[in-house]
């Protein structure tokens, strides 16, 4: 079953290739993206044996992975169908082809136990998601390409360097050289901790830049801003969950070495630095595509920081990883709604949305609250367990300065929002034939449904696996 999750997605794209009518085409996306998710549901109910020499295992961090990357597809497949009815002046064969391939690479991140495999479906899902960026080929759509592509792929070259000093710490120890998991922990608490210390510290870097930690977050704006909405979604609630895997799969190692303090520090530091970059630029964005992209960067931060601060803050921040993706899902994608009525995404040129768009402008404001951690959505159990967390640990400051970045990003998102929401409509705003729809409102308002439910009831079974894997990563399992 394992291998159906990756190769289905594959065959998908090789159909979408062949496929010549663009109007039938964007349907191989919710059709992949159903049986993807009844493959998921059934692994993540019955993991199976590792397979391939150990290479391939899907454990309780794999199984949240995909708990997050399939519905989030899922959704953005039903959105793509809608989305690219009103696209059809250019083939979205590219389009289709790359969420595709995405798709699988995604999935082989999750069940990846070999960390150069993992480097590669990571590297893979870089080079995919480049020509989507570019799909509304323009200047600036362009130019957001060619600083994803430079800056992520420098990052991604960093933490294959990082990927290589850990194997060399294997080698300095006399143990036998391995990028295998399990072994690796196994034999943690031989390896030369220098080399050890160096292979985080450019891990860090390396795929902190593809999570889009500040200060490695410059190309996030650009991209997250010129990429259609669909494509904005999938980059900050697919990837990010997936290059916040490899970092996790070398934290494993690194945590079963022993001296954490060296660990968590660096994590606490990047996250705040992370939280105080994005709060600072949230204030007075003017561009609400690119707010929603320093929101992400907040929130890699936010995990970033329950990271290390580890034990008592560890479910919630798995939580909150699982969260954020879905709440990026709606604002993204009820952004792409407003942003093709508006032809704008200029907050001053958009006003009154509740009144010319009431599903996509409901769905972006509950995206908004959502995403700010409000009440009743699931989000503030997330961030109020890492803040009662960190104090319960006996942390003070860490906990006080993330609750300030905090209430300053709220109130910066505010400030654009809710004009947005409910200013008066300008006279000179642009009107479009764009009019919602069920398959462009549908999507997001599924997701909205998951991150309210899960505010008021979490499933047994999700619990479960989040718990699980909170143990594996202290070392409990």
């Amino acid at each position: 079953m394992v291998p159906m999750l990756i190769i289905m997605p594959l065959v998908g794209a090789g159909v979408a290739w062949l496929v010549p009518d663009n109007r039938w085409r964007p349907w191989l996306l919710p059709v992949t993206g159903l049986i993807h998710i009844f493959l998921t549901i059934d692994l993540v109910s019955y993991p199976p044996q590792a397979s391939l020499g150990g290479w391939i295992r899907l454990d309780s961090l794999g199984s949240l992975v995909l708990l997050a990357i399939s519905p989030l597809f899922l959704a953005c497949a039903f959105y793509s169908v809608g989305y690219l009815a009103y696209r059809q002046e250019r083939s979205n064969r590219t389009l289709c082809m790359g969420l595709l391939v995405c798709l699988g690479a995604m999935s082989l991140t999750a069940v990846a136990r070999h960390l150069g495999l993992l480097w590669l479906a990571l590297e893979t899902t870089t080079l995919v998601m480049a020509p989507l960026i570019y799909f509304n080929r323009n200047a600036r759509s362009l130019e957001a390409t060619w600083k994803y592509m430079l800056i992520c792929s420098v990052g991604i070259a960093l933490a294959l360097l990082g990927i290589l000093f850990m194997a060399y710490s294997t080698m300095v120890a006399g143990q036998e050289a391995t990028l295998l998991i399990d072994p690796l922990v196994a034999a943690a608490r031989h390896l030369s901790p220098a080399w050890l210390h160096a292979s985080f510290v450019f891990i860090l870097v390396g795929f902190g830049t593809k999570i889009g930690l500040a200060p490695l977050h410059t190309w996030k704006p650009d991209a997250y801003g010129e990429s259609p909405g669909l494509v904005g979604a999938m980059l900050s609630g697919g990837l990010v969950i997936c290059a916040f895997l490899g970092l996790i799969r070398v934290y494993q190692v690194c945590l079963a070495a022993g001296d954490t303090s060296f660990y968590r520090d660096a994590l606490i530091v990047m996250g705040l630095i992370s939280t105080a970059f994005a709060a600072i630029f949230l204030v007075r964005q003017n561009d609400f595509k690119r707010m929603l992209a320093y929101s992400s960067v907040e929130h890699v931060g936010i995990v970033v920081i329950g990271l290390g601060l580890g034990r008592g803050a560890l479910f919630a921040t798995l939580l909150h990883l699982l969260l954020n993706g879905f709440a990026k899902g709606i604002l993204f994608l009820a952004a792409g709604n407003i942003h093709r009525s508006y032809n704008s995404k200029r907050c001053d040129m958009v006003h009154g949305v509740l009144r010319r768009l009431p599903w996509s402008g409901g769905l972006f404001l509950a995206g908004f609250f959502a995403v700010t951690a409000s009440p009743p959505f699931a989000m503030f159990i997330s961030e109020f367990g890492i803040v009662s967390g960190a104090f319960a640990d006996g942390h003070t400051v860490v906990p006080v300065l993330l609750l300030l970045c905090l209430a300053v990003a709220f109130m910066g998102m505010a400030a654009n929002v809710l004009p947005m929401a409910f200013g008066e409509r300008l006279r000179d705003s642009e009107r479009t034939p764009y009019r919602d729809s069920l398959l462009t409102v549908g999507p997001p308002l599924m997701l909205a449904a998951l991150l309210l439910v899960f505010g008021l009831w979490l499933p047994a079974p999700l619990v479960r696996i989040i718990r699980d894997a909170g143990m594996i990563l202290e070392g409990m399992s």
